[in-house]
């Protein structure tokens, strides 16, 4: 099973979308097995966005993933990277694919809603900053074997 990290950010908090889009994760299969409401420190923010420094839109992110509450989460699931970004939709609003959170809730990439993890070690990285082993919750769905082909 993959992990992969979400975070549903200001904006989706502030419109009250957090339960839209865990709906979303869980009716595509996927388990919830880590979540925190919190308000981002400073310090935090520049660590899960260090690969954007010195960008021209770097002191953007920080302000505004500091700027409200977000709910940060850990998905687990065959293929959870991928299907997680399937379901938030591309990053860009208005060219993410028809259903997706992105698409059906968003306009701008500046308030695109989600931020999903991209790859594997990036997974790994995130969940690490973001939560402590004993945060994260291992248990069984009765409804697995029913989702999961060989389970």
């Amino acid at each position: 099973m993959e992990r992969t990290f979400v975070i549903a950010k200001p904006d989706a908090v502030q419109r009250g979308l957090v339960g839209e889009i865990i709906v979303r994760l869980e009716r595509r299969g996927l388990k919830l097995v880590g979540a925190k409401f919190l308000q981002v420190s400073r310090e935090l923010a520049e660590k899960h966005y260090a690969v954007h420094k010195g960008k021209s839109f770097y002191e953007g992110l920080i302000s505004y993933i500091t700027s409200a509450p977000v709910m940060a989460m850990v998905w687990e699931g065959p293929q959870a990277i991928v299907a997680v970004r399937q379901t938030m939709g591309a990053t860009r609003p208005v060219e993410a694919a028809p259903g997706s959170v992105r698409h059906d809730f968003g306009l701008t990439v500046g308030r695109n809603l989600t931020h999903a993890s991209d790859a594997p070690e990036t997974a790994v990285f995130e969940i690490g900053l973001w939560f402590k082993d004993a945060e994260l919750v291992n248990w069984q769905r009765p409804t697995d074997a029913w989702i999961f082909e060989g389970n």
